[in-house]
Parts: C-alpha cells; structure tokens; sequence
C-alpha cells in the first residue's frame, strides 16, 4: 500500500513574485470557471458534455489566440491544465454524490471561483519543471525562485507542489510525495498527525530551530 504525503511549508516571494503568482491565481480561476460555464451551458441547451480534450484545446490553446483571453499565455501551461482537472474532478465528485457512490456529505455542483475567496491555489506537477534550487529556494516556472521556510527534510522527491495564498495573506508551498511507508526510514514514517523539525540540507535556514511543517497523509491502495 502506498500513502500520499503532503508537505506544507511556509513561502515569502518577494513584490514581483507576488504579481506573478496574482496573475497565476487570475488565470487559473478563469480557466475553471470557462470549465463551469461550458458543462453548465452544455447542460441548459441539452447538449452531451464536453470532454476534457475539447476544453483544454477550446478554453487554453485556442483562447491564448484570442484577444480577449491572450494574457493565459503569461502564466505556466501546466497550472491551466491543472484548473481544468480540477474542475473536471468537482464534477465527478459531484456526480458520485448525487448517485450514491462517493462517501460522506452531500457535494453541491461545481461553483464558480471569486477572486475574493479565502483561499487561492495553483498546482505545478512534474510537467512544469519546477524544482528546488542548491540554495534551497523553489523555482517555479514564469514565477521565479522563491524563498522557502524549510523546516524538515523531504523524504523522498514529490510529484507535485501546490502554492496557496490564504485569507491573511500568507503563502504556501504543498508538497505531493507519492511512497511506500516501509521504505521510508523509521524516524520519517508519518502517522495522521505527524510532523518534525528537521530543516532541509539544502535550505539556507539548516540546523536552525524553525516552526513544524505540517504533515498530512493519504492512503493509497
């Protein structure tokens, strides 16, 4: 059985990183509701859904051509397509909570995201080629290389990073680290509510007293 981890940690861009990761923000939250707007349309007019293809050529490639939606272009690819996925995968939620196959509350239909909700995220997968720098900053791709609060060692290296800015103004860097917890060694394998204060070798911070990171986990069978 393999367990999904995540890793947040703090970050601190600076003035223009902020600007770069705003647009970020903007141009995913318009990419997932095009998303919305398209199924929701489709809908009301009696027409099949359209498919993840259809909306990646129609609401990212095709729209980069447009003047009304050419500034998609500044911002990475990738984080485009990881809004579509996830519009993608609120419907999906959405439908096997209506039929009775997905477990717990009750999911309303996708809505449409706000420039002015609490949280704002972007995912960079592998794709991206984002990476962590020698001098332990994260170099994220038309973003920058931005400054990190290591506060452990990663234990292995992730498939994905998920930057958030939430409701005080703070941002986040969520590590994806897919792993067989009988491979990891014993001080680095995470129960439910695990955290340490190991800081990266790599951080320009190491072998100083920093705050916990913390440190979810998901079972994967």
């Amino acid at each position: 059985m393999f367990m999904q981890l995540r890793y947040a940690f703090r970050l601190y861009p600076d003035a223009s990183q902020r600007t770069a990761l705003a647009r970020a923000f903007g141009c995913a939250r318009v990419v997932f509701n095009d998303a919305v707007r398209a199924r929701e349309d489709a809908r009301r007019d009696g027409q099949p859904f359209p498919t993840p293809g259809q909306l990646s050529r129609e609401l990212i490639t095709e729209a980069k051509r447009t003047t009304e939606r050419s500034w998609l272009g500044e911002v990475s690819a990738v984080v485009l397509q990881q809004s579509l996925r996830d519009a993608e995968a609120a419907y999906k939620n959405f439908f096997a909570s209506l039929n009775g196959t997905r477990k717990g509350p009750r999911l309303g239909p996708p809505r449409f995201k706000s420039r002015k909700d609490a949280r704002q995220s972007i995912r960079f997968t592998a794709n991206a080629r984002w990476s962590i720098t020698g001098a332990g900053r994260l170099s994220l791709p038309k973003i920058g290389q931005v400054k990190v609060k290591w506060s452990r060692t990663l234990p292995a290296t992730p498939t994905s990073v998920t930057v958030v800015n939430d409701a005080a103004g703070r941002f986040f860097a969520s590590f994806v680290i897919d792993t067989d917890p009988a491979r990891m060694p014993e001080t680095d394998r995470p129960s439910a509510s695990t955290s340490a204060s190991r800081t990266s070798p790599s951080s320009p911070t190491a072998r100083r007293s920093t705050p916990r990171a913390f440190c979810g986990v998901r079972r994967r069978n």
